[in-house]
C-alpha cells in the first residue's frame, strides 16, 4: 500500500501541489472572515438544571455579570475641586454609548416621599457643581444618612468609593463592549491627570474584555515566535535553508487551513482556539525532522535522491500516520466533552493535526525530487559527535545497566505516586491573570475594601402572591440578610428588604434611625407608598417579579476559589437557609455567574478526566493496530503514562492545582508522547526484520537511527511549548511548562526505558508472531519494492547542488 501511495506523490506532485495551492486559497479567503468570541461560553450543559434555572432567573431579573467596578481610595477625593471631578467623570462615562446607568457616591439619590401623590421620588443629594468646601461637607453629611448605600459604592471605615457601571446587554457579547471598557479606561485617565487620584478596574465585563484583547495579541505573537524559534532550530540541525523554509511553508498552509476550518465551522477565535495556530507549527514541525532525516540518512547511505525520497514515503509515513493520528485522538477525544469551546478546540486541532500530515507527505517528498541532492555540508548532522556519544551511552546502558534503569524507575515512580496524592483541585473566576498583574491587583483592591466583585444571587420564592411584602416574610429575610452581611468574604445583600428598609427611612423624612423594617402599624402607612414603585418602571423592579411572589437578593463576593466557595455555599449558607425557612413557605436557591462557574469548572473537570481515560484507550488500541501483541501495548504505554505521573506528582509537590487549563494538559501531552513510541517501535520492528529478530542488535540499530531524530523532535517541541510561558493567562503558561515536563520527561523514558523493557520481555518469533501493519503491506521491510517505482518516467531536471 505504502509502495503505492510513494509511487502517487512523486508521479502527481505537480497537481497534488495545484489542488494544495487552491485549497489554501480558498480557506485564507474564509480566514480572513475570523472574528473574536466576546460571548462567554459557560461550562455547564445547557440541559443541566442549574443553568437553566439561571437562564430563567436572566429572562426575570436580567443580566448579574454587568457591572463595571471602579474603585478609589484617596483622602484627597473629599476635597472639593477633586469631588467635582470624580462628578464630572460619572458624567462622562454616563454618556458613553452602551452605558446604562452609573451609580456612585457623586451620583447619590435620596428617597423622598410625595404626599401629595402618596409615592416614592428619588432627589440627587448633589444636584449640581459643587462650588465649595462648606457645601460638599453639608452634602457628605446628608449623604451619609443613606443607609441603603452604605457598604455597596462607600467604605464607611476608609472612605473608598466604589463606582459601578451597568453595561448593556447589547454590548456585553460583543466587540463593543472593549469600545466601551478602553472609553472608560481613557475618561478615567482624564480623570488622574487632573486629580493625581489613581482609579482601580474591576467586574467580569471589564476582565473579559482584557483577555479578549490579549488574547488576539498573543495569538500573532506566538505564531511568529513559534515560527522564528522552529526555524532556527532547523537550520541548526540540517544546515540547509532549504529544509528549514520549506517546513515553515508547509507549517504556515497549515495555520490557513487552521483559520479557515474555524470560520467553516461556525466558529469564533477563543482562549482555547486561539493556541491552536502555534500549536500546529509545534506539532506539525517533527514530521519535517522525520522526513528530512530520514531522506538525509537513506542518501547519505546510497546516494540515489529518487530511491531515499520513495522509501521515506514508505518508511516514515506510515509512522508519521500513527503519531499524527494518535496526536489528533488526544484532540478528538474532546469532542465527547458536554462542553462547547472545549469541543470546538478538539475538532478544530484534531483536523488539522491530519491535514498538516497529509500535506507534510506531499509537500516535502515533492519538493525534495524537484531540488538538488543534499551537499555534505547538509549531511553533517548525521555524525554529530555529542549525539552520537549520548546515543551510544543510552545503548550501552540498555544492555548492560537495566537493572538499575529499573531500580531508578521504580523509585521515581513510587515518588510520583506520593506527589499524586497531594494534588488538589482548585479554580478561580479570574485564574487566567497573573497575580502581578494591575488587573489582578484591582480586583484584590474591591475584595479588601467591598467584599468583591463576583455576582452571587439568591432567588427567593415567598409561595404566594403578594408575599415578598408580608410582614413577617420581610423579617424572616432580613434575618437571613444579616447572616449573609456577617460573612467576611460576602458583601451587604441588596433586595426588596433594603428598598422596604430605605422607604421607611424616608416615610419618617430620612431620619436614618428609622432604616430598619416598619411594623404591622406602620405597614399600613407605608405600603401604599410602596405599591406605586411595584410596575415596570418602579423603584424596585429588577428585584420583585410582576406578582410580588419572587424576589431577587444579589450581592458580592470574593474570588476565594472553588473549593471554599462551594463550602460557602453548602456548608455555611445553605444550611442557614434549610433552618431558617425549614418551618415557612419560603424556598431560597442560590444561583448566578460565580457558583454556575465553579459548577462548570467541576464539571470540565470530570470531562477533561472522562477524555483522558479515552484518549488511553484509543491509542492503546492504535498500538494494537501497530502491533498484534498485548504484551509489546503494555510495553509500549508504560514509557508514557510515567512522565504523566510524574508531572502529576511535581504538581502535587509544588502546589499547583488541578484545574481545566491543567487537566487537559494531560490528554494533549499524551498523544504527542507516545509519538515517540511509535517511531521508536516502527523502527525497531524493520530492524528485526532486518537482522534476522535478533533483538539486542535490533534495539542498537533502533536506538542509534531514531534516537537522533527523538532528540531533534524533543528540542523543537520543548522550545516551541516554552515560549506559551511567555503568556499572560496562567492557562497558557500552564500549558507550556506542564506539557514540556511531560514531554522532556517521555523523551528519555522511550529512549532508556522502552528499550529496557523490550531487552527484557519481547519473545518475538517469525514463526509466531508479526504486526498487523504487515497484513496492510506485506513488503513493508523489504527494500526490492523500490523497483516497482519506474523513476525512469519521472523527469528530473539535472542541477548543481546550490550554495547555501
Amino acid at each position: 500500500m505504502w509502495t503505492s501511495i510513494a509511487h502517487f506523490v512523486i508521479s502527481y506532485r505537480l497537481p497534488l501541489f495545484i489542488l494544495i495551492a487552491l485549497l489554501t486559497v480558498f480557506m485564507g479567503y474564509h480566514g480572513l472572515k475570523i472574528e473574536m468570541s466576546y460571548d462567554f461560553k459557560g461550562t455547564v450543559p445547557a440541559h443541566d438544571p442549574e443553568q437553566i434555572f439561571f437562564e430563567e432567573f436572566k429572562q426575570q431579573f436580567g443580566e448579574d455579570a454587568s457591572i463595571v467596578a471602579v474603585g478609589l481610595k484617596d483622602s484627597s477625593i473629599y476635597e472639593y475641586r477633586n469631588f467635582e471631578k470624580l462628578r464630572e467623570f460619572c458624567i462622562a462615562v454616563k454618556q458613553i454609548p452602551g452605558v446604562n446607568d452609573v451609580i456612585s457616591l457623586p451620583q447619590i439619590k435620596m428617597i423622598e416621599k410625595d404626599t401629595a401623590v402618596k409615592q416614592f421620588k428619588l432627589v440627587d443629594i448633589f444636584p449640581g457643581k459643587v462650588k465649595s468646601q462648606e457645601e460638599l461637607d453639608s452634602l457628605l453629611i446628608e449623604a451619609k444618612k443613606q443607609k441603603f448605600y452604605l457598604g455597596q459604592i462607600v467604605n464607611q471605615k476608609n472612605g473608598a468609593i466604589a463606582i459601578l457601571i451597568s453595561i448593556n446587554k447589547e454590548y456585553l457579547n460583543s466587540s463593543r463592549r472593549m469600545d466601551v471598557t478602553n472609553e472608560i479606561i481613557k475618561r478615567g485617565g482624564h480623570f488622574f491627570d487632573a486629580t493625581g487620584v489613581q482609579l482601580h478596574y474591576a467586574g467580569l465585563p471589564f476582565v473579559r474584555s482584557v483577555i479578549a484583547q490579549q488574547v488576539n495579541a498573543e495569538l500573532k505573537a506566538f505564531l511568529i515566535m513559534s515560527v522564528i524559534v522552529t526555524g532556527i532550530i532547523l537550520l541548526i540541525f540540517f544546515r540547509s535553508f532549504r529544509a528549514t523554509i520549506f517546513p515553515l511553508i508547509v507549517i504556515g498552509i497549515v495555520v490557513v487551513w487552521v483559520l479557515g476550518t474555524i470560520v467553516l465551522l461556525g466558529f469564533k477565535i477563543t482562549l482555547l482556539s486561539g493556541m491552536i495556530p502555534p500549536l500546529i507549527v509545534v506539532i506539525g514541525i517533527p514530521n519535517a525532522i522525520y522526513l528530512t532525516n530520514k531522506y538525509h540518512l537513506e542518501y547519505a547511505t546510497h546516494g540515489n535522491k529518487m530511491l531515499a525520497i520513495s522509501r521515506v514515503v514508505r518508511k516514515v509515513g506510515v509512522a508519521t500516520f500513527l503519531t499524527n493520528f494518535t496526536t489528533a485522538i488526544g484532540f478528538f477525544v474532546l469532542l465527547t466533552a458536554d462542553i462547547t469551546i472545549l469541543r470546538e478546540f478538539g475538532i478544530v486541532a484534531g483536523i488539522n493535526v491530519m491535514v498538516t500530515y497529509i500535506v507534510s507527505l506531499i509537500l516535502i517528498p515533492g519538493i525534495f525530487s524537484w531540488m538538488p541532492p543534499p551537499s555534505p555540508k547538509h549531511l553533517r548532522h548525521l555524525n554529530f559527535r555529542w549525539l552520537d556519544k549520548l546515543l551510544s551511552g543510552i545503548d550501552l546502558s540498555v544492555h548492560r545497566h537495566r537493572a538499575m534503569i529499573y531500580a531508578v524507575t521504580l523509585i521515581v515512580t513510587g515518588f510520583a505516586v506520593i506527589g499524586i496524592y497531594r494534588v488538589h483541585s482548585v479554580s478561580f473566576m479570574v485564574d487566567d491573570l497573573p497575580e502581578a498583574s494591575t488587573e489582578k491587583k484591582d480586583l484584590k483592591f474591591f475584595e479588601e475594601h467591598f467584599s468583591g466583585v463576583m455576582p452571587l444571587e439568591m432567588v427567593v420564592n415567598t409561595g404566594k402572591r403578594r408575599g415578598v411584602i408580608d410582614v413577617k416574610n420581610l423579617q424572616k429575610l432580613d434575618e437571613f440578610e444579616q447572616f449573609l452581611d456577617s460573612l467576611p468574604s460576602v458583601s451587604r445583600p441588596i433586595s426588596i428588604v433594603s428598598f422596604v428598609k430605605a422607604a421607611k427611612q424616608a416615610f419618617y423624612n430620612n431620619n436614618p434611625a428609622r432604616y430598619s423594617l416598619p411594623d404591622n402599624r406602620e405597614r399600613n402607612f407605608i405600603l401604599p407608598y410602596l405599591k406605586g414603585q411595584s410596575d415596570a418602571s418602579g423603584l424596585f423592579h429588577a428585584f420583585v417579579d410582576s406578582t410580588l411572589q419572587t424576589m431577587r437578593i444579589s450581592m458580592q463576593v470574593a474570588d476565594i476559589g472553588s473549593d471554599k466557595m462551594d463550602s460557602l455555599i453548602n456548608q455555611v449558607i445553605q444550611p442557614k437557609i434549610d433552618t431558617l425557612f425549614s418551618e415557612t413557605d419560603i424556598s431560597v436557591k442560590v444561583t448566578g455567574t460565580t457558583p454556575l462557574f465553579i459548577k462548570g469548572n467541576s464539571f470540565l473537570i470530570d470531562n477533561l478526566k472522562s477524555s483522558l481515560m479515552l484518549a488511553f484507550i484509543l491509542i492503546a488500541a492504535t498500538m494494537g493496530f501497530l502491533f498484534a501483541n498485548i504484551r509489546m501495548i503494555i510495553i509500549a504505554l508504560i514509557p508514557n503514562i510515567i512522565p504523566m505521573m510524574i508531572t502529576a506528582s511535581l504538581m502535587g509537590y509544588f502546589g499547583v492545582p488541578l484545574k481545566p487549563s491543567t487537566v487537559l494538559i494531560f490528554s494533549i501531552a499524551f498523544g504527542i508522547s507516545v509519538d515517540y513510541s511509535i517511531h521508536f517501535l516502527a523502527k525497531y520492528r524493520q530492524e528485526l526484520h532486518a537482522k534476522n529478530f535478533f533483538i539486542p542488535v535490533a534495539v542498537s540499530g533502533t536506538i542509534l537511527e531514531v534516537g537522533k531524530s527523538m532528540v531533534y523532535t524533543s528540542i523543537v517541541l520543548l522550545a516551541g511549548f516554552v515560549i506559551f510561558t511567555f503568556s499572560s493567562f496562567g492557562a497558557t503558561i500552564a500549558l507550556g511548562v506542564l506539557t514540556s515536563i511531560t514531554l522532556f520527561m517521555s523523551l528519555f523514558t522511550n529512549m532508556i526505558l522502552l528499550p529496557s523493557l523490550i531487552m527484557t520481555f519481547d519473545r518475538t518469533k517469525r514463526q509466531k508472531e508479526h504486526m498487523l501493519i504487515e497484513e496492510v503491506d506485506p513488503g513493508f521491510y523489504s527494500e526490492s519494492e523500490d523497483e516497482e517505482i519506474d523513476l525512469s518516467k519521472i523527469r528530473i531536471h539535472n542541477r548543481h547542488p546550490a550554495a547555501e
